[in-house]
């Protein structure tokens, strides 16, 4: 009986010892799941900061995509106009010269009709001078009413390249008139205060 109870001691030590042994090992497996958290944590990190960035080119793709459909839309205008612009321009220069030509035909008319009394040996050569000289009168006021003005050039003024053109230098013939004008050649004009002909003078050296 003794050796019997002896051998269900050491049975019990055994199996006491084996369940030391293992639970080391269940703990360790516990241990181990522990550490897997903290990789899927990271996982999931990574996922969602990719899902961001994603999310972020997106966004960027689509303002880029706004911003050339204004691009396109803003030259679209820009150039409609541009061409509304010129022709307008053309249309007012045309519409200009139109108005212009129409006030010019009245003075052509008189210059045919001179030339028609000219003509014979009945003609009068007063009478023809006279109709001349009304006929330029009236072109020159005719001219002033659309802002043309004849230049004020005397000889003896002072050379300014505002507005004279020197075509040619001279001796002076007097001191005092170097670097003054001699000779008008071409008489200059101002279309509404502004240079349309320089005046062409000779002037002294």
């Amino acid at each position: 009986m003794v050796m019997e109870k002896h051998k269900d001691d050491e049975v019990t030590e055994n199996k006491e010892n084996v369940q030391m042994e293992k639970e080391p090992e269940s703990v360790s497996v516990e241990n181990e799941e522990v550490n897997d958290t903290p990789d899927e944590n990271e996982a999931e990190t990574e996922t969602e900061q990719v899902e961001e960035e994603i999310d972020e080119l997106e966004e960027v793709k689509n303002e880029l995509a706004e911003m050339k459909d204004k691009y396109i839309r803003l030259y679209s205008e820009f150039e409609n106009f541009r061409r509304r612009t010129a022709k307008e321009r053309l249309d007012t220069i045309q519409s200009a010269n139109g108005d212009l030509i129409e006030k010019l035909l009245p003075v052509v008319d008189d210059f045919a009709r001179a030339e028609d009394s000219s003509k014979g040996e009945k003609a009068d050569l007063n009478s023809v001078k006279e109709g001349y000289g009304l006929i330029a009168g009236k072109l020159n006021r005719m001219l002033e009413q659309q802002g043309l003005k004849e230049m004020e050039v005397k000889q003896g003024a002072d050379f300014d390249a505002e507005v004279h053109e020197a075509i040619s230098q001279i001796p002076a013939p007097k001191p005092k008139l170097k670097g003054k004008i001699i000779d008008v050649v071409e008489k200059g004009y101002l279309l509404n205060e502004k240079v349309l002909r320089f005046a062409k003078v000779v002037v002294g050296s």
